[in-house]
């Protein structure tokens, strides 16, 4: 098959071990994402299969009208909003997705709360400078960092990575304080935890406040202004799930009202983030670039069945498709094909 793999920022996909898999295939690894329909349909045409990291590219139905060659998505992890899943099974091209472990972004949720507190970044940043315990050069933002026991860790979302997060919370001597579905409350409770008495409670009490949460239409946006605004003004918001999940404009402008009083961030509504984002210019607003499952071990997993499921399609016999009534179409027109020739 003729296989691209797409938005490999770190050109990281070719030195894994799994990346043998696809021995014998014509493989092109593409490092830089194309913007635009016209310029995507160009790129994409000539491929039989992609494989997709994450959510880095969208495939729409005008888009994917465009790739008449194309018989695969190979999905990096769950397929999501990106897709046009229905559009997809229109034309024709099968979506095969794979697995994913919550252990890489739950640990980058934890670093970047522990980074954010002790104000670790501009500390370090400042000592290559020649400053001496120096966290900002403007004294009203010179403030000592704060440790983690005693206060509150708020999670919204008991998942399988907001109870890791928890447990890390658990471990540093926090009192984690749970939002989300009845479910989710009760789960909480159950590990030992506390389930918020209201929305509005969750949002004042939280000292750190972590999201942990699946993009749909039921969560975009479910993070309003009035939400932000309860937040005390030294308090942490953290989001490394979605950034959609948070109303347009609303944390931008709350940071500047100072509730909450700082932010760290993994997720943006625009990825890559260019530099002129206000949120790059906001001095408590701690960011990273969507770090949340880019390490060694989450690659070799995704990519192992992202690529497994390109093998396996090749093969007439992957059994992790999103839509698998278009294999069904294709054997059943191959068929009759036979039948009637």
């Amino acid at each position: 098959m003729k296989i691209a793999i797409l938005d490999d920022y770190q050109d990281a996909v070719r030195g894994l071990d799994c990346f043998k898999l696809i021995d014998g295939h014509d493989v092109k690894v593409f490092n830089n994402t194309a913007r635009g329909l016209g310029q995507l349909a160009i790129r994409l045409a000539p491929f039989d299969a992609l494989v997709l990291i994450r959510e880095r590219s969208s495939f729409n139905r005008a888009l994917l009208s465009k790739l008449p060659n194309l018989k695969l998505l190979s999905q990096t992890g769950k397929a999501g909003s990106h897709i046009d899943a229905a559009a997809a099974t229109e034309l024709g091209i099968a979506i095969a997705e794979g697995l994913g472990s919550p252990t890489a972004p739950a640990e980058l949720a934890w670093t970047l709360i522990m980074a954010a507190r002790r104000k670790i970044v501009p500390y370090a940043q400042h000592l290559q400078e020649g400053l001496w315990q120096t966290a900002s050069i403007e004294p009203a933002l010179n403030t000592l960092g704060t440790t983690l026991k005693g206060r509150t860790l708020a999670i919204w979302g008991y998942g399988r990575i907001g109870q890791l997060v928890a447990g890390y919370g658990r471990a540093f001597g926090m009192r984690v304080l749970v939002w989300g579905s009845p479910a989710s409350r009760a789960a909480a409770v159950a590990a030992g935890d506390t389930a918020a008495q209201s929305r509005e409670e969750f949002f004042a009490q939280a000292d750190v406040l972590s999201l942990h949460l699946r993009l749909a239409d039921a969560t975009r946006g479910i993070v309003t202004a009035d939400d932000l605004a309860r937040m005390r003004p030294t308090a942490l918001f953290v989001n490394t799930s979605r950034a959609e999940l948070v109303a347009t404009g609303a944390l931008e402008a709350a940071l500047q009202q100072g509730h909450p009083g700082a932010a760290a961030l993994d997720v943006f509504t625009e990825e890559p983030l260019p530099p002129a984002s206000p949120l790059l210019q906001l001095p408590n607003v701690l960011a990273t670039p969507h770090l949340g499952y880019v390490e060694r071990d989450s690659y070799e997993l995704y990519f192992g069945h992202a690529l497994q499921n390109i093998v396996d399609f090749a093969q007439g016999q992957c059994t992790r498709l999103l839509n698998p009534e278009v294999l069904a179409h294709a054997r059943q027109q191959a068929f009759r094909s036979v039948e009637n020739p």
